[in-house]
């Protein structure tokens, strides 16, 4: 929980994130070592931090350019308090925010900055990160090596840009927030179904941008987006942690207060926006209209599926359209769906992907096709690596066992 502060930090003296991130890693096994002995501090997080910076500075003293390190930094290294930057109005105070936007530099691949800002600020590892991207391990594994590369060799400054260039690394900044709340929302792996601590570093970043950004539609639509889906955390699981499906949750439990945080926000997406909404916009609609519904029954699937129609044409992807394919089901039947995740089978993208057979299977346990329906839900265990996910669909196909 506390290594993507402890790298943001260090990061800052450093101006090495890769260096950074090896320094927090020391400072976590220094715990491991000090801790049992010495018992746990007050403040863990500070303890860790100032141990990261102590042995930063080490590093720093050692280098032959010392001399030429501390006019760059701008300060005396003997302290550990970070230093005093000159106050502008359009900046960012948050060390986590300096860390997406210096690993969403240009001169990254849109695909490495992703990866990058997922295993330094999400704590993510690579498998989840290929889980994540849909993508081989190994490839995953040489982005993120390549690209702490490129940011030490190119001399990467560890800051937030201005204007222009802050806009044009936005988009990924964007999408970074967006994949660490998913992989909080919804993990891929392990035995838990959420990971709030990165739903709360997700939501906390999206907040911050929307108030440093607040003409950037896109922007205030992520917010929205992420305040509507978290406002159903606590129902989305069972006493014993086990999934709670949309239709079964009890909506008493979803969080009043984050849906009208959500609406404001999508609010404001809507009052800045000069053209068609976002992917974001557009995905925090379909948000608000299960937010909307008091009740499963209550649900407008008709309007959200011309949603995802309108998402799918704005942002193509196979996740898009098996999504269009579950509210079509809804709102006109299993038939007209069903064609829709055929017509998936294909997508290199899908190929282990464990919700096109578990989406497939409900169609075919809709339509009668029993044996069908529970062949798919089989390999859809078979495919989730999160256990609590496997157990669901497990238990799905044993439902529709025979006599």
């Amino acid at each position: 929980m506390e290594s993507p502060r402890i790298i943001a930090a260090v990061a800052r003296i450093v101006r090495d994130v890769g260096i950074a991130e090896e320094l927090a890693q020391d400072a976590l096994v220094a715990a491991l070592e000090q801790w049992p002995r010495d018992g746990v501090p007050d403040n863990p997080g500070a303890w860790l931090t100032a141990a990261a910076k102590h042995r930063a500075i080490d590093l720093v003293r050692r280098r032959e350019r010392y001399a030429r390190k501390l006019e760059e930094i701008g300060r005396d290294l003997d302290t550990t308090t970070p230093f005093e930057e000159p106050a502008d109005p359009d900046d960012i105070d948050d060390d986590l925010l300096r860390l997406v936007f210096t690993a969403c530099h240009p001169v990254l691949s849109a695909e490495a900055r992703i990866a990058l800002t997922l295993r330094l600020l999400g704590g993510l590892t690579t498998p989840e990160i290929a889980r994540a991207f849909l993508a081989p391990e190994p490839t995953i594994a040489q982005r993120i090596v390549r690209a702490k590369r490129t940011l030490a060799t190119k001399g990467v400054a560890f800051e937030v840009p201005y204007g222009p260039e802050r806009e044009a690394r936005l988009g990924s900044v964007l999408e970074v927030i967006y994949l660490i709340f998913n992989e909080g929302y919804a993990a891929t792996a392990g035995d838990d179904l959420l990971r709030p601590a990165l739903c709360e570093d997700a939501l906390r970043l999206a907040r911050v941008l929307g108030e440093l950004m607040p003409k950037e539609p896109e922007v205030h639509g992520l917010a929205a987006l992420l305040e509507l889906q978290e406002s159903r955390a606590a129902a989305r699981t069972g006493p014993s942690g086990e999934p709670v499906l949309l239709k079964d949750q009890d909506r008493r439990r979803w969080n009043r207060l984050l849906i009208r945080r959500g609406f404001a926000a999508l609010g404001r997406a809507n009052a800045v926006a000069t053209g068609a909404p976002g992917p974001y916009a557009l995905q925090a609609a379909i948000a608000a209209c299960h937010a909307q519904a008091y009740a499963y029954e209550d649900t407008d699937w008709g309007r959200i599926a011309t949603l995802y129609g309108l998402l799918a044409a704005r942002s193509p992807s196979p996740v898009v359209e098996l999504n269009r394919a579950v509210a079509v089901s809804m709102a006109q039947g299993p038939e007209p769906a069903l064609t829709i995740v055929d017509g998936l089978a294909d997508e290199p993208a899908l190929r282990d992907y464990h919700l096109l057979p578990s989406v497939r299977g409900d169609l075919l346990a809709r339509l009668g096709r029993t044996a069908e329906a529970r062949a798919e839900f089989e390999r859809a265990a078979s495919l989730a690596r999160n256990e609590r996910e496997r157990e669901l669909l497990t238990a799905r196909a044993r439902e529709l066992e025979g006599p």
